[in-house]
């Protein structure tokens, strides 16, 4: 299935050889292409990255392919949320115009040699948490890039490990792309949104707003310089703890670039945190 550069609607793709050639239509037409990759499970979050790349005059094509290759033994791949209709819905509102839903077999065809590592950045954080899940996200990811070859691809910062693995790996191998990070997209009472926050109950709902009050504490504690990154990192682990939180994986304040603890804010800095509240895995990051 194609799609013209004159049409309206949402082009729904299942192969490489489909994408390719939906995308060359609008690059016939002199157009520049936005690509959104996603697990789908979509929300609001998502949908900005769409009207992300239509604020800069792209084509939206989103990619929906929830990717094995970056879940662990024990994690949630299998109860990974899934919506594929409700995510064609979403993508045909916000305008996007191509939507890229391959199989496993599409994106992985036969014996796989080839992945792609990111050393450094991926050291600590989630890295060491997560074994191989980087590897995973890169290979996909540099994957997705050549399958659509967009001008520009769009990912969220509330993934911001992620986001910045993926900035590495686009400049160490001078790959053609512009990678652009978009604001964290939060419920109003300031839970970032996330795919997972499904699994959360009620009661947990309310406990989670607990990690978004200690990045917004922390941020503004050391912000000047004159407080240790640790110490607030600590007390604000303990706020974790005593607010209903199972366990915190992490609760720091990195180098926004490098993504190395720091003891005092002296440059750009990002305060950020992983913790588990009954069995939703949060993540979340203020810029300091």
């Amino acid at each position: 299935m194609t799609a013209s550069a004159n049409a309206n609607d949402l082009a729904i793709v299942r192969t490489v050889a489909d994408l390719r050639r939906a995308v060359a239509d609008f690059r016939k037409a002199g157009r520049t292409i936005g690509l959104v990759p996603t697990m789908g499970a979509l929300h609001e979050g998502h949908v900005s990255l769409v009207k992300g790349a239509l604020d800069r005059g792209d084509v939206p094509v989103t990619s929906i392919f929830v990717n094995p290759t970056q879940f662990g033994p024990k994690e949630d791949f299998s109860a990974y949320p899934r919506d594929e209709q409700g995510d064609f819905d979403k993508l045909r509102d916000a305008q996007c115009r191509i939507v890229f839903a391959p199989s496993k077999d599409e994106m992985y065809p036969g014996e796989q040699l080839t992945t792609v590592t990111v050393a450094g950045i991926t050291d600590g954080l989630c890295g060491p948490l997560r074994p191989g899940h980087f590897q995973g996200v890169a290979t996909v990811v540099s994957k997705l890039l050549l399958m659509a070859m967009p001008d520009r691809a769009y990912f969220g910062e509330k993934d911001y490990q992620q986001l910045q693995v993926i900035k590495r790996m686009v400049r160490d191998l001078a790959m053609p792309f512009e990678i652009v990070g978009m604001p964290t997209v939060r419920e109003k009472d300031g839970l970032a949104m996330s795919s997972r926050n499904r699994y959360l109950s009620a009661e947990e709902r309310t406990q989670a707003l607990c990690m978004y009050r200690q990045l917004v504490k922390v941020a503004d504690t050391v912000r000047d310089g004159r407080t240790s990154c640790a110490e607030a990192s600590a007390a604000a682990s303990r706020a974790l703890r005593d607010g209903g939180f199972d366990i915190v994986e992490y609760f720091t304040v990195v180098d926004a670039e490098s993504l190395k603890p720091l003891e005092r804010v002296t440059g750009p800095a990002r305060v950020i945190a992983a913790a588990r509240l009954g069995r939703t895995r949060l993540i979340d990051n203020l810029a300091v």
